[in-house]
């Protein structure tokens, strides 16, 4: 045993020692007062192992001790109030197919839970190594939340293995933030088996004799397609092809790809491209329509926050009409008006730039940036409704609850479902009555999620009542009820009251 952890419980003895010295007087000590023990005392009183009766060696049975894996995530559990745990007793081929499958489009609320089980600090299943973890990366991208696929994928060490490298790499590619994966790749070039990664990077960093060879060799020894070829050699020597007519533009380019088309001045629109590439026109090298369209792409799926979508909004005088530049001039308006403080030019400017985020699905976006504000003017008939109804889709929902402007059926439900007990409304549709159903006292969830729970396996729980809410959305009114149940049951109550707020309150086809 090393001298240091031998002298390390002297150490504490000592210590607990000089504490109790300094804080009590001897006598104060109570078993100096108490009388002697009976003779009834336990036969064993040392914790001590026991004698052993033979000289035989004793049988040992050995048992590996598992490392714990360190938790991964951005958000803490006591920001989530999710277990580090969270998917303890579930498969990572289960957990892996549901992250990537559950759909979250047109709900806001299971936009928020999602990303809130994907950041959450939280560990893999034992055993599993990284499929979890890639998992999370992935469905961060395919929502078009690169900066936090990043910053996950850096936590848990980017150049762990090949596959934790690539997705950075490529998030740091339409982020602009591709120095520090180049600085990485160029210190461990085998962290990418891909050629234009190396070329790229070599070029990156100012190596253009290395990137130079490296393409020559490529092109030697047929290493990669043409087309890439033919791109990398624009990148490399621009002068050479200045007259060139344009490349064929690729039906399906990999970050990579999109970057060099953008080095060479033949910037690929993002649009057609999956959500991940929205996040490059958030850049200043992209014009401001580019950085409006792609930012309300972002906002609709909830991967963008709303203040920054705000500052596009009011960056600057609308230059055109129709399409984005109405819904940029009704918010521009609207906001003007609530700066003012006058009830009447809320009024007037409330009903456009409602129908302009309705059209564009980034009400609950409007909501969060605006309901605070909404909340100080005095409206009255249908805009004190709808400015009530836009209140109820923010935080501050139950709050909002609290105070009708129209005593209606409709709304009297609407507040009870804020409240959390929109049993004491009676229903008059079926949405309603499963809503209802999915906060009776009396619900249960399902059988198979039931046991799920029973068995610890939260997170699949959560995930598979996710799909439940997707099929009770589109028409399936008792998967309705048993993802509400499921969710309330677990602790997702806020989740559950939002959710079926923005099912009564946001039109979706």
């Amino acid at each position: 045993m090393p001298i240091k952890q031998a002298l390390l419980p002297l150490a504490v003895y000592l210590c607990l020692a000089s504490t109790a010295y300094a804080t009590d007087p001897l006598s104060a000590i109570n078993w100096l007062r108490q009388a002697p023990p009976s003779n009834t005392l336990p036969g064993t009183v040392l914790l001590e192992p026991p004698v052993t009766g033979s000289a035989l060696q004793p049988q040992i049975v050995v048992t590996p001790l598992e490392n714990l894996v360190v938790p991964v995530g951005l958000v803490s559990p006591s920001a989530t109030g999710l277990p580090v745990d969270l998917w303890r007793g579930s498969g990572p081929d289960t957990l892996s197919r549901l992250i990537g499958r559950v759909a979250v489009q047109d709900n806001p609320a299971m936009q928020s839970l999602l990303f809130t089980l994907l950041l959450s600090e939280t560990r893999p299943p034992s055993g599993t190594g990284d499929q979890l973890l890639l998992a999370r990366l992935d469905r961060l991208m395919q929502l078009g939340a690169t900066d936090p696929a990043q910053a996950l994928a850096e936590q848990a060490g980017p150049a762990g293995n090949l596959a934790r490298f690539q997705r950075w790499f490529d998030a740091t590619l339409l982020t602009g933030d591709e120095d520090r994966a180049c600085a990485a790749l160029t210190a461990k070039p085998y962290l990418s088996p891909e050629y234009a990664d190396r070329i790229f990077c070599a070029a990156r960093r100012g190596d253009w004799q290395t990137a130079a060879l490296t393409l020559e060799a490529a092109h030697a020894l047929e290493l990669m397609p043409k087309a890439q070829l033919d791109l990398l050699d624009r990148f490399l020597s621009p002068d050479i092809f200045e007259m060139a007519p344009p490349l064929p533009r690729p039906q399906h380019p990999n970050p990579l790809t999109f970057r060099l088309f953008e080095t060479i001045g033949e910037r690929l629109p993002t649009a057609p491209l999956p959500r991940a590439f929205a996040a490059a026109d958030l850049r200043d090298v992209a014009g401001w329509k580019a950085q409006l369209e792609a930012a309300e792409r972002l906002t609709r799926i909830g991967a963008l926050n709303p203040n920054q979508l705000l500052g596009l909004y009011t960056e600057r005088l609308p230059a055109a009409s129709g399409g984005i530049w109405d819904r940029v001039a009704a918010l521009q308006r609207f906001e003007t008006a609530l700066n003012t403080t006058s009830d009447d030019a809320v009024a007037k400017t409330l009903p456009a730039v409602w129908h302009a985020v309705s059209e564009a699905q980034i009400e609950v976006a409007f909501a969060d940036l605006f309901a605070d504000k909404l909340a100080r003017n005095q409206l009255n008939g249908d805009m004190a409704d709808l400015a009530w109804r836009i209140r109820l889709l923010s935080p501050s929902y139950e709050t909002t609850s609290q105070s009708m402007p129209q005593d209606s059926r409709k709304n009297r439900f609407l507040a009870a479902l804020a409240q959390g007990n929109p049993n004491r409304v009676a229903a008059t549709t079926a949405l309603e009555q499963a809503i209802e159903d999915g906060f009776s006292t009396a619900s249960k969830p399902p059988a198979n999620l039931q046991r799920l729970l029973d068995n610890g396996q939260l997170g699949e729980t959560i995930l598979r009542s996710m799909l439940l809410f997707e099929q009770g959305a589109t028409g399936n009114l008792s998967d309705l009820s048993a993802a509400l149940t499921t969710f309330r049951a677990v602790g997702l109550e806020d989740t559950a009251r939002r959710a079926a707020l923005q099912l009564m309150l946001l039109e979706r086809v």
